[in-house]
């Protein structure tokens, strides 16, 4: 009987430890590396392939979602307060934050240096507010997501001619007479699936995203750029042309990471499906593309593995094990911001640290039972 008794306390003590340490998913070693090398202590995350060591709205959109995906609160509100403190002139529910801010050398003054918007950083940092709120139980950060996401609403989103409700890639810039410049990596499916719980224009702008991204990739390999005329619909971007590249890489991770039941997931896929047969035929992901003619050239480096392992798994796991051979072989250069965050977006879906809901809502693994 003092034997039981015993096994008894240890499985109670053990159950006890169960519930007061961290969930599972909690201790990310890239994410704490991420943070070591590119974050700094007041929450800016650096790009230092610029000289003028620039921070972007992206890299603090993107920062804010693994530090959700961590469950690391302290850094996200870190994140967080930079971004609304010197990018969004201390409310990011008034003011959509300037894409640009680092050091102006002939003013010699850290700042602000292009206040314009980049959508999508503003949907990222959106829709992590909306998913931080409803994971942790925070009604400020939901408060903050759905204020965000209706400025969104007033100063990016565009009605075309003959299309419909687009989110443009920001405030100014992207109309031109009877035309409006789109970037499709932009416009990750499962962020305007979750933003559609707000209501109109979210719906239908969602609904009209699997067009838009099948339009602008005859070929089935995106561009990073297009544009819509009102007269002859989808046509090549006046400023880039027909390539797809380093912008467009993030269409196929967008993709690869919705969820199995996910409207309209597997029409994406198949349309999408030569970039997985280059990447296969290549033995890597190719660097450029032309949307148009469907040529390519160059290698993409690792990063562009990683972005592609959820599209590949969904695919043919055999050429997604090629690819997570050559990340490992070959790992970005610590201080390669862009890089880095391909990395942890595609390894960090890859090794299960996060799923998207059909609806889009965040599943991190903090999160599971």
């Amino acid at each position: 009987m003092k034997r039981h008794s015993g096994w008894l306390v240890v499985m109670v003590v053990a159950l006890l430890l169960l519930l007061t340490v961290p969930a599972m998913g909690d201790d990310w070693p890239a994410w704490e590396d991420y943070k070591a090398v590119l974050i700094s202590d007041d929450g800016r995350v650096i790009d230092g392939s610029d000289e003028r060591l620039i921070t972007t709205s992206e890299g603090q959109s993107y920062a804010l979602f693994f530090a959700l995906v961590a469950n690391d609160r302290d850094s996200f509100a870190r994140i967080l307060d930079w971004t609304q403190n010197n990018l969004a002139q201390g409310d990011l529910g008034a003011v959509l934050p300037a894409w640009l801010w680092g050091h102006d050398k002939e003013d010699d003054r850290w700042g602000v240096l292009d206040a314009n918007s980049a959508s999508d950083a503003d949907l990222w940092l959106a829709y992590t507010l909306l998913e931080a709120g409803r994971l942790w139980q925070r009604r400020d950060y939901q408060v903050l997501g759905t204020r965000l996401a209706q400025r969104i609403v007033a100063e990016e989103v565009h009605d075309l001619p003959g299309f419909g409700p687009v989110v443009l890639p920001g405030n100014t810039g992207f109309v031109q007479d009877a035309l409006w410049r789109v970037n499709p990596s932009y416009l990750p499916p499962q962020l305007l699936a979750r933003l559609s719980a707000l209501g109109p224009p979210w719906p239908a702008i969602a609904g009209q995203a699997p067009s838009l991204l099948k339009e602008t990739a005859p070929q089935g390999l995106a561009p990073d750029w297009a544009a819509w005329h009102k007269d002859n619909g989808w046509q090549a971007d006046p400023v880039h042309g027909d390539e797809g590249d380093y912008d467009a890489i993030r269409v196929y991770l967008w993709l690869g990471m919705l969820a199995p039941d996910a409207p309209h997931r597997q029409a994406l896929l198949d349309h999408f499906a030569p970039m997985a047969t280059l990447t296969e035929r290549l033995g890597t992901p190719p660097e450029r593309v032309n949307a148009q003619s469907g040529t390519h050239r160059g290698t993409g480096n690792s990063s562009f593995s990683a972005a592609m392992l959820p599209f590949l798994a969904g695919v043919d796991a055999s050429v997604a094990e090629v690819q997570r051979r050559r990340l490992a072989e070959n790992p970005p250069a610590e201080d390669a911001y862009y890089a880095r965050s391909l990395v942890l977006f595609g390894q960090g879906w890859d090794r299960g640290r996060y799923r998207f809901g059909p609806d889009g809502t965040l599943q991190p693994r903090w999160s599971s039972p």
